[in-house]
C-alpha cells in the first residue's frame, strides 16, 4: 500500500480507501470479512456515508484490537437509526445518529467528522443556522472530532467552506466524466474543478475521492458518455493525479470486488494510462495539461507533469509549491524545445511553449 500525509495533520492515508454505499447487502458476516481483507492489506480509510445500517456493527467487531490504526469519515447529516439511510439537516437528529454511529463502531472519537452531502447554498445555510458546524467545532475542542470536512458535489458550495478556513479534508465526486462535464454530478467546468482541486492543494486540504468510475457509468461502453469503456485502474490514477487527491474511495459489494481493486497496487502503467481520455477531451478543456504524464520520456530528463503542476499549483497561491519547483532536478528553462512532448500529449498542449512560460514565471 501507498500513503499520502494529509497536510493539516500527521495521519498517513491509504490511497485506496474504502467506500461503503453498497457493502451492507452483502450481509453482516461477508462485510466483516471484506473489512478484515482491507486491513491486512493496509487500507486504513474508511468512509462511513454506508448505503444502509448493517456495514456499522461489523466494522466495530473488525476493528476493535486496531482502532488507533485506522481512520474513520463519520457524517454528520447521514441517519442511520432506521436501519436505512436518511439524510437531514436538523441538529437534534444529527446528535442522535453520530452517537448511534459512534456506539456502533465501538468507538469514542471520529477521526474526520464530515458536513454531509451539502450541494445547494440553501443547505449550507441551514446548516450554519442550525448550528451543525458550530456543534462539530466544539466536539473538535473537546477532542472528540480530529478533523473537520465536507462531502459536496457543487465546486461553488466547497469554496464557500473553504473561505471558512475550518477544513481538513474534502470529500468530492471526481473523475473524467464529471470533469469533462457528462452525469448527474457534472457540477461546474472543468476549469472550476480543476481551480477547487488547486486550491485544496495549495491550502492544504486533502481531498478523499467518492464516484471514481461516475456510479459504474464509465465502466461499460453502453453508458459511458465517452462511447468507450475506461477500466476501474485507470479511473483510480485519473482520480490520484490531481491536485489535492489524498484517497480514492471505491464502493466494493464484497470480497471479491475488494481483491479486483487491490489489484491497482500491482498494476502495471498500461493498465493505468487513460491518456486515451485525450480523444474525448472537449474544446475547452483541450490543451490543458493533467499531469498524466504520457509524453514521457522526455529527452532532457524533465518530469513534465510535475513541473506543469507546481507551476499551476504556484499560480493558485501555494507557496511551498514554488519551493517544490525549485528543488527539482531538471527545470523548465532545461527544455530542449525538441517538440517530443508536443507530439505525445493527447490533451493537446504545446508543452515547448508551455516550459518558456513557465520559466519565465520562476525567474530562470
Amino acid at each position: 500500500m501507498e500513503y499520502r500525509k494529509l497536510p493539516h495533520g500527521d495521519e498517513q492515508i491509504s490511497i485506496i480507501g474504502l467506500g461503503n454505499s453498497s457493502l451492507g447487502a452483502a450481509g453482516e458476516a461477508e462485510a466483516e470479512k471484506t473489512i478484515a481483507l482491507a486491513l491486512e492489506h493496509g487500507v486504513n480509510y474508511f468512509d462511513m456515508a454506508a448505503g444502509d445500517a448493517s456495514p456499522f456493527p461489523a466494522y466495530g467487531r473488525a476493528v476493535a484490537g486496531c482502532r488507533d490504526k485506522v481512520y474513520f469519515q463519520v457524517h454528520f447529516g447521514a441517519d442511520y437509526r432506521s436501519g436505512k439511510y436518511g439524510w437531514t439537516l436538523d441538529l437534534e437528529t444529527i446528535k442522535r445518529s453520530v452517537d448511534w454511529q459512534l456506539n456502533a463502531l465501538r468507538t469514542d472519537y471520529i477521526d474526520f467528522g464530515f458536513l454531509h452531502c451539502i450541494d445547494e447554498d440553501a443547505d449550507l445555510d441551514t446548516a450554519l443556522a442550525n448550528g451543525t458546524l458550530a456543534y462539530m467545532e466544539d466536539l473538535k475542542r473537546q477532542g472528540v472530532i480530529r478533523h473537520i470536512g465536507l462531502s459536496s458535489h457543487t465546486p461553488a458550495v466547497v469554496q464557500r467552506v473553504l473561505d471558512l478556513r475550518i477544513l481538513d479534508m474534502l470529500m468530492f465526486s471526481i473523475n473524467p466524466a464529471y470533469d469533462y462535464r457528462h452525469g448527474e454530478y457534472a457540477i461546474g467546468s472543468g476549469d472550476e474543478r480543476a481551480a477547487l482541486y488547486r486550491r485544496c492543494e495549495a491550502e492544504g486540504v486533502g481531498i478523499s475521492v467518492m464516484k471514481a468510475f461516475s456510479g459504474g457509468q464509465l465502466l461499460d461502453a453502453k453508458t459511458s458518455p465517452f462511447g468507450k469503456a475506461l477500466m476501474e485502474y485507470q479511473c483510480m490514477q485519473y482520480a490520484l493525479d490531481r491536485p489535492g487527491v489524498l484517497t480514492v474511495l471505491p464502493g466494493v459489494r464484497d470480497k471479491k470486488d475488494l481483491e479486483r481493486i487491490l489489484g491497482f497496487l500491482n498494476a502495471s502503467e498500461g493498465e493505468k494510462d487513460y491518456s486515451v481520455l485525450g480523444g474525448f477531451t472537449p474544446k475547452e478543456s483541450s490543451g490543458v495539461c493533467v499531469y498524466c504524464n504520457h509524453c514521457q520520456p522526455c529527452p532532457a530528463g524533465l518530469d513534465v507533469g510535475l513541473i506543469n503542476k507546481y507551476y499551476d499549483l504556484s499560480l493558485a497561491g501555494d507557496e511551498l509549491a514554488k519551493d517544490h519547483y525549485a528543488h527539482l532536478a531538471g527545470k523548465a528553462s532545461d527544455c530542449l524545445l525538441c517538440g517530443h512532448c508536443d507530439a505525445r500529449c493527447p490533451f493537446h498542449v504545446q508543452q515547448t511553449q508551455r516550459m518558456q512560460k513557465i520559466a519565465a514565471y520562476f525567474g530562470e
